[in-house]
């Protein structure tokens, strides 16, 4: 690890400490991709709480990590569900003020506003964008100040809100793909949903940049299960669904879900 994860790496092992000395829950700001994994790979001896983590919906990728009192726990044991908890994270709506003359805004815009408003990414969750419009999850200490200061995106006017019942269950749009593979292999199952040549898809894999469930896997023949959730870096995300049918030649029809 760098000098940048080693410093995370204690943070959280400070968090557990403090959940377990005062015997209260506490939360870290929301961690990235690479982030969750020096997380889910530290010993789970040098943490001195259980935890959960949790980024607003089943599907977040951006996530807090919870650090639990041993009281807690243990009336819940593993079982426990982490939307019990009061994250402190709001969801926002973001969207045009009149919609008839807005742009077409895209993921990066949003974050880029956003970042251009001097707001550090760790207090910032995922941005989903449906339409005209975009739902975003942030630290709670954030929503004045974006409520407030966030009136344009690029050439567009926008508002802000706080969503009401935004549900738990979401899940962003996403493409059927379906293809037959000789594996269920991680890198052949990234064949079906990105067009990019093997060698590419293994240099992904490779260099850091692929995740299964929140997991950093660096080998190609890492096999899936079914409902396993791959983030691509620079790439994308998808779940994959399992296998439909075995061909005579032994092949498998294997299907994803792509999200767009």
């Amino acid at each position: 690890m760098d000098k940048e994860d080693t410093l995370l790496q204690k943070r959280l092992i400070e968090l557990s400490r403090t959940a377990y000395i005062r015997g209260i829950v506490t939360f870290s700001d929301f961690l990235n991709l690479n982030e969750l994994n020096i997380l889910h790979t530290t010993p789970k001896h040098q943490f001195q709480s259980p935890y959960v983590t949790y980024g607003g919906y089943g599907l977040s990728e951006r996530q807090m990590v919870a650090f639990l009192p041993d009281a807690l726990y243990a009336f819940s044991g593993d079982a426990f569900d982490a939307e019990v908890l009061q994250f402190p994270m709001v969801n926002l709506t973001v969207e045009p003020l009149n919609e008839r003359f807005c742009e077409e805004l895209t993921h990066r815009d949003y974050l880029g506003a956003l970042m251009n408003l001097g707001i550090e990414r760790c207090k910032l969750g995922d941005i989903m964008v449906e339409g005209s419009k975009a739902f975003l999850f942030v630290r709670d200490e954030m929503v004045g100040y974006i409520c407030e200061n966030l009136t344009r995106i690029r050439h567009t006017s926008v508002k802000v809100n706080v969503s009401q019942d935004f549900p738990k269950d979401y899940e962003p749009a996403y493409e059927v793909m379906k293809g037959t593979v000789a594996s269920i292999r991680l890198d052949t199952v990234l064949s079906l949903a990105f067009p990019a040549s093997r060698s590419k898809l293994t240099a992904y894999i490779e260099g850091a940049k692929v995740f299964v469930n929140g997991k950093l896997i660096t080998s190609n023949g890492y096999r899936l299960k079914e409902g396993d959730i791959i983030s691509v870096r620079k790439l994308g995300r998808i779940v994959y669904d399992g296998v439909v049918s075995e061909t005579k030649k032994g092949r498998y029809l294997a299907v994803v879900r792509k999200y767009i």
